[in-house]
């Protein structure tokens, strides 16, 4: 019998999950075509962190992050955000999509695009007070990003254009903040601007959950860790879960060797 076919006949008998995690998943497989892209991952985020999901290319880092949202489709698999369904708990729920899955060219302002942050609170058709345009300001200021509402979104870089992403996100006042690939193809600059957004949400006691692919920098931005290939390969504090030989199995033997040993020396 197939690894499919397994989780077809078992899948829905996965564990009832327990307990208030911002975001625990249980027995989630995701098949494109006859072979699974994430195969039966249990993984259990911790309040008030920043967890880091890394693995290969291929590995399913953005697909489970897509499942858990149910933008895709699971085979099988279970989803709590705060110990209740994702149904009960999207207004609780900031998503920052891949900056290259975006239709940069649709004709909308900066701050049109953040004020999409609100909808959960006025709705398609509700009215937009002074208060909606100040908080708006408010995000797209903290993210740097203020002179710019006015902008056409098509109109800006690329790290200008993620910053904006993040001012929606901001403006949902979210518990849980899911980003994927953040800072894939941004400048030096707006990666610390939003580095320093994401530390500031964590002391405020949100939770930050993020699809990483830079190994250099996971100790110095994150907490956790989520090590992904398929199957879940590690998961804990960074200090514990983040080694050179949990790396290596992940990885299959695809670091560099001289990325191993800069691993080991930061570890050390």
């Amino acid at each position: 019998m197939s690894p499919l076919e397994l989780v077809a006949e078992n899948g829905l008998r996965a564990p009832d999950l327990t307990g208030d995690s911002p975001l625990a998943i249980r027995g989630m497989t995701v098949s494109y075509g006859d072979q699974p892209v994430v195969y039966s991952v249990d993984m259990t985020v911790r309040q008030g962190a920043m967890t880091a999901i890394i693995g290969p290319n291929g590995a399913g880092k953005s697909t489970l992050l897509k499942a858990a949202l149910g933008i895709v489709a699971p085979l099988s698999g279970q989803v709590t955000v705060f110990g209740q369904g994702l149904d009960a708990t999207r207004n609780r729920i900031a998503y920052v999509p891949q900056r290259a899955s975006v239709d940069w060219d649709f004709p909308t302002r900066v701050s049109d695009v953040v004020m999409m942050g609100l909808y959960g609170q006025l709705g398609l058709l509700g009215r937009v007070r002074g208060l909606h345009r100040d908080r708006v300001q408010a995000c797209l200021a903290r993210v740097g990003m203020q002179d710019f509402g006015d902008r056409q979104i098509g109109q800006l870089s690329g790290g200008q254009q993620q910053r904006v992403f993040l001012a929606r996100a901001l403006a949902q006042g979210a518990d849980l903040y899911l980003l994927d690939e953040p800072f894939a193809g941004v400048d030096a600059a707006t990666e610390r601007a939003i580095i320093n957004v994401l530390h500031e949400l964590r002391d405020e006691g949100k939770t930050v959950v993020a699809v990483h692919h830079d190994l250099s920098t996971v100790r110095s931005y994150f907490d956790d860790v989520f090590l992904i290939n398929r199957r879940k390969m590690g998961e804990g504090p960074v200090e514990q879960a983040f080694t050179v030989p949990a790396l290596q199995a992940t990885y299959g033997g695809r670091l560099a060797e001289g990325q191993v040993a800069q691993l080991a020396l930061d570890a050390g």
